[in-house]
């Protein structure tokens, strides 16, 4: 089986279900928004939301798509950084759990966390984020015995902001002959970045993952034709459509998956663990079509629970269907 390693912003999901939402107006959070919050907004929401009885998961884009490779069998690490606190031991220990090798920095400030207030009864999903700590990661904290030994590399696109540690990160993973792909994050973030996030996807990356609104941002065309054009820049392109499936193409080739049957309830995530479906097909030699419906299949099992991560029954199913589909192809 292949490695991969992955590198991102470690901030702790901590979940909790609100029976109202006078938390959110306490601190002034719309509903269903992502507000970026400073330490004392951040420990001051913490701190009420600790008594409520809180889940915490190792999250970040980049990890919950290592978490799922690792899943899936693939020997796995990550790259991060974190404070010397409770939330940071609690990020190493979750991801160790999961045999994810955790390369876990520290930093000055406080761990990173995504604090996630969910609404009943709709699962609507209101973000608080604390970068803290994984702001703090720099090139000189990469070293090139961290890559050895893997067979991918995978970049969550928030770290385009970082823009040195970004380059830095691609030219070791480059230099230990990895396969690397990136997520694109976040449209807002491939707007501000876009020269760059260019530079790096025409000279370093291999494998291109993007919404259809990221892929606006970067090529300013509706996502068939954006996955044209991202397809020239890199190996494999991929272009996710949200519930109506997604499309891929590498050079001239071109398949649209359709979308897996799903009872939704939140997307959250689902875009990383199609990431780490799509990164586990194709480490196993598997044509670009049955990669993106590994994607596919997974994709629609997290989005049938609260979270990015998946419950055991239904990583038990996804996996039958998927040995069920991909049996003949490893047979050849």
């Amino acid at each position: 089986m292949k490695s991969i390693l992955g590198i991102g912003n470690a901030l702790t999901d901590i979940l909790a279900v609100l029976p109202n939402d006078l938390l959110l107006k306490q601190y002034h959070l719309p509903k269903g928004s992502m507000q970026h919050v400073d330490q004392s907004t951040g420990d001051k929401i913490w701190a009420t939301l600790k008594p409520m009885g809180v889940e915490y998961v190792a999250g970040g884009s980049a990890a919950n798509t290592i978490n799922g490779a690792a899943v899936f069998g693939m020997r796995a690490g990550f790259i991060g950084k974190v404070g010397d606190d409770d939330l940071g031991a609690l990020y190493k220990t979750d991801l160790e759990r999961n045999g994810i090798k955790a390369t876990l920095l520290k930093g000055k400030s406080s761990s990173g966390r995504a604090m996630v207030f969910i609404s009943n009864p709709n699962a609507e999903r209101t973000f608080a984020v604390y970068l803290g700590a994984a702001l703090e990661m720099v090139p000189e904290d990469l070293t090139p015995e961290m890559f050895q030994g893997y067979d991918y590399f995978h970049i969550e696109g928030y770290l385009v902001q970082n823009q040195a540690l970004l380059r830095r990160a691609v030219e070791l993973a480059k230099e230990a002959g990895m396969i690397i792909s990136i997520d694109m994050a976040s449209y807002n973030v491939v707007e501000s970045n876009d020269a760059f996030l260019h530079d790096i996807v025409e000279n370093y990356v291999d494998i291109v993952f993007a919404n259809e609104t990221e892929a606006l941002a970067y090529t300013k065309l509706p996502p068939r034709e954006a996955l044209d054009v991202i397809a020239q820049s890199c190996r494999i392109a991929v272009v996710k459509v949200g519930k109506e499936g997604s499309m891929v193409k590498s050079g001239d080739e071109y398949h649209f998956i359709k979308p897996w049957p799903a009872n939704a309830i939140d997307a959250t995530g689902a875009g990383d663990i199609y990431a780490a479906g799509f990164l586990y097909g194709h480490s196993l030699g598997l044509p670009i079509k049955i990669c993106g419906n590994i994607g596919s299949i997974i994709s629609a099992k997290v989005v049938e629970v609260v979270g990015a991560k998946v419950d055991i029954p239904r990583w038990k199913a996804a996996k039958q269907e998927i040995r069920e589909m991909i049996e003949p192809y490893l047979a050849v």
